[in-house]
């Protein structure tokens, strides 16, 4: 259900992006009505969404939960998922405002500077916004902290994307080579390096990477 609000929502979100700076008379009209359409209606869900979020989220912080047959008891959850500002920061990172999402996500770690998830978040969110070099701050701190080869190889991987988007292909090459090593089956260093080898081509970040969020 969500889905598919979210996909017509995008479809003519990008309508408008791509008509409204040649529009002219009532077609401008009609492209700027869908717009403030669009601006409610991101609003509203959002303001229903972070209601039932913190509602959820208090339900978890007092319900204890007994562990399900023949099931490992799960380690406790990480506290500043609970936090409503990590809450806000997630919702609006699925709506696409990556502004606001960034500012919340900054009072996360401005509390736990180490928290991968919210690190990660922020590094997309500024990767969406341009900014490159601060995407890489956050991602390269997240190095320090993460034990599994498979997630390393994902970050490497990240961070040689920005570095050849940057055209620094020689500091690339490195780091896709290091995603490698990590995780030699992981496709996309392979691809990039590649890319850099051509000194052209589309750069792949990697889904999975995009897949925890």
């Amino acid at each position: 259900m969500f889905q598919q609000l979210f996909a017509e929502m995008n479809k003519m979100l990008q309508e408008i992006a791509t008509d409204y700076p040649t529009s002219e008379g009532t077609r401008r009209d009609d492209l700027l009505c869908k717009y403030n359409m669009l601006h409610r209606l991101s609003d509203e869900v959002m303001d229903e969404w972070l209601a039932f979020a913190e509602k959820l989220s208090h339900f978890r912080e007092h319900a204890e939960f007994p562990p399900q047959p023949d099931e490992e008891i799960p380690q406790q959850e990480a506290p500043e998922l609970a936090m409503d500002s990590f809450v806000r920061g997630q919702g609006y990172y699925k709506l696409l405002m990556y502004r606001k999402c960034i500012d919340q996500f900054k009072e996360v770690i401005a509390q736990h500077p180490d928290s991968l998830a919210a690190r990660l978040y922020l590094a997309m969110a500024y990767l969406q916004e341009g900014d490159g070099e601060t995407a890489w701050g956050h991602l390269d701190h997240m190095l320090a902290l993460i034990r599994e080869n498979k997630l390393k190889a994902m970050i490497y991987n990240a961070l040689g994307c920005i570095r050849a988007s940057q055209e620094r292909f020689n500091e690339a090459r490195e780091l896709f080579s290091l995603s490698l090593l990590h995780d030699p089956a992981l496709p996309e260093p392979n691809v990039n390096l590649e890319v850099c080898r051509r000194r052209g081509g589309k750069l792949q970040f990697g889904n999975q990477l995009v897949s925890l969020l």
